[in-house]
């Protein structure tokens, strides 16, 4: 059954992780981390554990190589992240975490865990673990970074 009042489903599903976002963005304007902004945390969400590559971030995060790159000068000016050198190729460079993104990480994983919780409060743990599963069944035909 389709409700005609609701946006389409793209919609829906970006409207919690847009809220999400902005809690993740208060929490750490609230624990002294208002030096990120919403495009840089977007960056910062895509950095592996070991590093990730300039020109994957840009892909991932669907901004240009231009883009990206002055993100990351902008989030490596404020320690955030660093650039070392790619141990699997030595003319290229890895962006990772640096400490000050370090320190913020925990802070940014409070958030989603609250709001999680929030989520399932209002809908009940069997219709998050549902709508989890689903999520993710759906992931494997819509995320090739997965």
């Amino acid at each position: 059954m389709v409700d005609d009042d609701l946006p389409n489903t793209g919609l829906l599903l970006y409207i919690p992780y847009r809220w999400l976002e902005n809690r993740v963005i208060d929490a750490l304007i609230t624990a002294g981390y208002g030096d990120i902004t919403t495009a840089q945390m977007r960056i910062v969400q895509r950095i592996g554990l070991h590093g990730t590559r300039l020109t994957e971030l840009a892909d991932q995060a669907q901004v240009t190589k231009q883009t990206a790159g002055y993100l990351v000068d902008q989030l490596e000016k404020a320690g955030w992240v660093e650039r070392v050198v790619d141990p699997t190729d030595k003319r290229a460079r890895l962006v990772r975490i640096a400490a000050r993104g370090k320190q913020a990480l925990p802070i940014a994983a409070t958030a989603v865990a609250e709001v999680e919780a929030a989520w399932e409060a209002h809908l009940g743990k069997r219709h998050v673990a549902q709508l989890r599963h689903t999520l993710g069944r759906l992931r494997e035909i819509t995320d090739p970074y997965a």
